[in-house]
């Protein structure tokens, strides 16, 4: 893979490539950089497209923006965009993981133009509800949700960089597969979940004691020098930008995703602890009139292209060499 920076007319975007073909982007979630797609890069490569993985906005080695307003969907569509006009490309197949596909989703909706199939990872494509998400996400005098508690400066981010090592092994473990968060009677708890005020998100997690198996050592001490250089700022804007992007998203109110699509999620992803959750990936054909399946990966959990990253390769390219 050779990795490269770009200006593009929005920032300066970093990325890693390799393989030469029609284009494919990757986007990556919270907390990952571009290197989470190491799998599928090679194996998109070696079916003759060329694969970039970039860091999205605040995070790795790509711009980050000071304004907390500038890391809306929006904005992470507009370097998508600005990124293939600096390539050369008229078009690319977008794939996105967790915040990626989110925003993989979004781009997909509003320009069709460029991005002539959509697959996503984690993350299923949801309608726009009726109220600002702040006032959905549930809360009381003890606990808060995770999305909420992401959103505080003195919250999330203070506890995060106390120990970035310590944060990113108990996140990424809790949110695996390994830890089983959705076998019955398992009681890991959920980082993506409720948080105590009292306590923050940290200390209920469990400390593995070695690594997955699917994360090499090398592999996690790049992550940690990644959050180490960029920080968690970025990352969490994001969610800093909820309510921001339900209002900017009125704008385009009723659209559905025109292109053809892709959905795979492993069965014992976070996500689906949330209510509601499986009915939304149930309904998603109503926003997705092009979905082209839904693939439920056994034993798999949140971090999907890593943990299960040759049925994930092979989903991917079967899914657009059939376009």
């Amino acid at each position: 893979m050779n990795e490269t920076m770009i200006q593009t007319r929005t920032i300066k975007i970093s990325f890693v490539e390799a393989g030469r073909g029609p284009l494919v982007l990757l986007c990556h979630g919270f907390p990952e950089t571009k290197f989470a797609w190491r799998h599928q890069i090679k194996a998109l490569a070696e079916a003759e497209y060329r694969a970039i993985a970039l860091d999205m906005r605040g995070y790795g080695k790509s711009e980050a923006p000071d304004q907390t307003d500038q890391y809306t969907v929006i904005h992470a569509v507009a370097d998508l965009v600005a990124l293939l006009d600096a390539l050369g490309e008229d078009q690319a197949f977008l794939v996105g993981h967790d915040w990626g596909a989110t925003v993989a989703w979004q781009a997909a909706t509003i320009r069709p133009d460029r991005f002539r199939a959509v697959a996503a990872l984690s993350v299923p494509m949801m309608g726009l509800a009726p109220v600002p998400p702040s006032e959905i996400f549930p809360q009381d005098a003890e606990s808060i949700f995770y999305s909420l508690y992401f959103q505080d400066p003195q919250g999330a981010e203070e506890e995060f960089s106390r120990d970035i090592a310590l944060t990113l092994r108990k996140l990424i473990f809790a949110a695996s597969g390994e830890a089983g968060a959705r076998q019955p009677g398992d009681r890991t708890p959920n980082p993506f979940g409720m948080v105590r005020r009292s306590t923050g998100l940290l200390p209920e997690l469990p400390l593995p004691r070695t690594l997955p198996e699917w994360l090499p050592p090398e592999e996690f001490e790049r992550l940690v020098s990644a959050f180490a250089s960029s920080g968690f700022t970025g990352g969490l804007n994001y969610y800093r930008n909820l309510d921001r992007n339900w209002q900017l998203q009125q704008a385009y109110a009723g659209l559905t995703v025109k292109v053809p699509a892709l959905f795979m999620i492993g069965d014992r992803d976070t996500g689906l602890a949330i209510p509601g959750m499986d009915q939304t990936i149930a309904d998603m054909p109503q926003l997705v009139p092009h979905l082209n399946g839904t693939q439920v990966l056994p034993n798999a959990g949140h971090w999907l292209q890593q943990e299960r990253p040759n049925e994930v390769s092979r989903l991917l390219v079967d899914f657009i060499r059939q376009l």
